[in-house]
């Protein structure tokens, strides 16, 4: 065990993380439940004084033979991701009243959310709602339930796909 105090660097760096508003993540995919999870995020946020942050994460175009289709095809996903962003953060501005943090990536969904998280200190908050079908909580759910959640460094709030506007405001 050292005696030694941890450099001026390091705790300004960990005075300014834990100054930086608290960021509640949501992931915008194509699932009904998705505008659930967005709702409560933005309320939270609000409520806290945190951001909104948004996710959107493309499939990696695997063309290799065929480089220039492969080109078109990743910049035609990133370009679908912007609007799908864009439509999503004028939704959040309206229910938060501040413009959220997007965010784009490439590749699996799944190891995407974990490696932004672990990349971005703001964040302190997964916001995620379950499936309503009745088939299951849905993928994301179900992969860090099964295999990631005691290994992320924040808390993971999963929200009933289900609920309304109302519901959502009396509970936020």
């Amino acid at each position: 065990m050292s005696d030694t105090p941890a450099a001026p660097a390091d705790s300004q760096s960990v005075r300014a993380a834990h100054e930086a508003p608290n960021v509640f993540l949501v992931v915008v995919d194509n699932s009904p439940e998705m505008k659930v999870a967005l709702r409560w995020a933005c309320l939270r946020a609000r409520r806290t004084g945190g951001r909104v942050g948004l996710l959107r994460v493309i499939d990696k175009a695997d063309f290799q033979h065929w480089a220039a289709v492969g080109n078109l095809m990743r910049e035609e996903a990133r370009q679908e991701a912007e609007r799908l962003l864009m439509e999503y953060a004028g939704l959040a501005m309206q229910i938060h009243g501040g413009a959220p943090i997007l965010y784009i990536r490439e590749g699996d969904i799944k190891n995407s959310v974990v490696d932004l998280i672990d990349e971005e200190p703001q964040i302190r908050t997964l916001v995620l709602a379950a499936s309503a079908s009745g088939k299951g909580p849905g993928p994301i759910v179900s992969h860090l339930m099964k295999k990631l959640i005691g290994g992320l460094r924040i808390p993971v709030t999963v929200v009933p796909g289900g609920l309304s506007d109302a519901q959502i405001d009396a509970l936020t």
